[in-house]
């Protein structure tokens, strides 16, 4: 067990507070405790997700995303008890009280074994994809003599981030879908094994979209599999994406992230030609694709071998065919590099640290 004194929440502390200490104790969830120290509640990652999805505000209370009476165990079980019981209730942390309701300790699952279970963490992935063989047009002349992934950023190509990052996260074996320039990322990649990974190349002889490479896999997956596009580099967890599709029990699903307009001018309500109010400069959020997805094998099957075809062909197939296609919102850093502006903010963001 990891202790956690005076690690909690209160119930006006902010989502956002929730999200710094769960990074902070490197636990799964956060306690929400009120008058002499009582569980009121706690906060998963998964919720703090819903919550977004809600329309919430990470400015908010956790009040509004907690949940209440959630599972829990009894102060003084002994380690073989509490692991026994969160498996037969298929959750990976949960909070331990004394006999009056007050709040000791959160215990996980990986207290007691070495590695989470495949069905709970990235390793669980069959494998993932990198889709990598786009010119980057819009960022000449950086991408004159290189890949759009190859750009780098604080010195380190975005391709190898991202690589780096899936390593990290418990992903061995990559796929990486190449043409334009392609042989610049297999001359730096090669097999992967510097990379701790098995890296393998998707060679498309033609441009096949964001999601046509997928039919040159060698082998149907069997189990589900990770998609990222080569331009897009984030701090969000690939365990948590994955947990979450599973407890969507989804076809597909996609990761997401708010993107607010502001609109500079006063906005008129109209009924008919009468003016019924006015805001002044509004803004309105958006959830915005964000390059990132975990598919079924099964949704491989709407994709046409050496056709031409975008994820976003693929996700409105899923959606017609009633399949359930969940949407993953990411709360922590993400950027892409589709432009000068989003490579600059890119490279600000990690200016001077080639290893973060």
């Amino acid at each position: 067990m990891v202790p956690l004194k005076n690690k909690v929440l209160s119930p006006d502390a902010t989502v956002r507070d929730a999200i710094a200490l769960i990074e902070r104790t490197r636990r799964v969830i956060v306690a929400v405790v009120g008058e002499e120290h009582r569980l009121l509640g706690i906060l998963s990652d998964g919720d703090i997700r819903r919550s977004i999805l809600a329309g919430n505000s990470l400015d908010g209370p956790v009040s509004n995303a907690m949940t209440i009476n959630p599972i829990k165990a009894n102060h003084g079980l002994k380690s073989d008890a509490l692991a026994r019981q969160m498996i037969a209730a298929g959750i990976v942390a949960m909070p331990i009280v004394d006999s009056d309701g007050r709040f000791v300790n959160i215990v996980q699952i990986d207290d007691f074994v070495e590695e989470r279970g495949n069905n709970l963490s990235a390793n669980g992935f069959w494998g993932a994809v990198i889709m990598a063989g786009g010119e980057g047009r819009r960022l000449l002349p950086f991408t004159t003599n290189r890949p759009k992934p190859m750009i780098e950023i604080g010195g380190v190509p975005l391709l190898e981030r991202q690589v780096r990052g899936m390593v990290a996260a418990g992903l061995k074996r990559i796929y990486i879908s190449t043409n334009y320039l392609g042989h610049l990322i297999e001359e730096h990649f090669g097999d992967g094994a510097t990379f701790g990974a098995e890296i393998h190349y998707l060679r498309e002889k033609e441009k096949l979209g964001t999601a046509g490479s997928l039919t040159l896999l060698p082998e149907r997956p069997d189990g589900p599999l990770l998609v990222v596009n080569g331009d897009v580099l984030t701090a969000s967890d690939y365990g948590h994406f994955l947990d979450y599709h599973i407890e969507q029990e989804a076809y597909m699903s996609l990761a997401v992230i708010e993107y607010t307009v502001e609109i500079p001018f006063g906005v008129v309500k109209l009924d008919g030609t009468k003016a019924v109010g006015l805001e002044e400069k509004p803004s309105q959020g958006f959830m915005c694709n964000a390059g990132i997805y975990v598919l079924q094998p099964e949704a491989l099957d709407l994709i046409i071998p050496d056709k031409f075809c975008n994820m976003t062909e693929i996700i409105s197939a899923a959606i017609n065919k009633q399949h359930i296609v969940s949407v993953f919102p990411i709360h922590e850093f993400w950027t892409d590099i589709g432009n000068p502006q989003d490579l600059e903010r890119a490279r600000q963001q990690f200016r001077g640290s080639r290893n973060e």
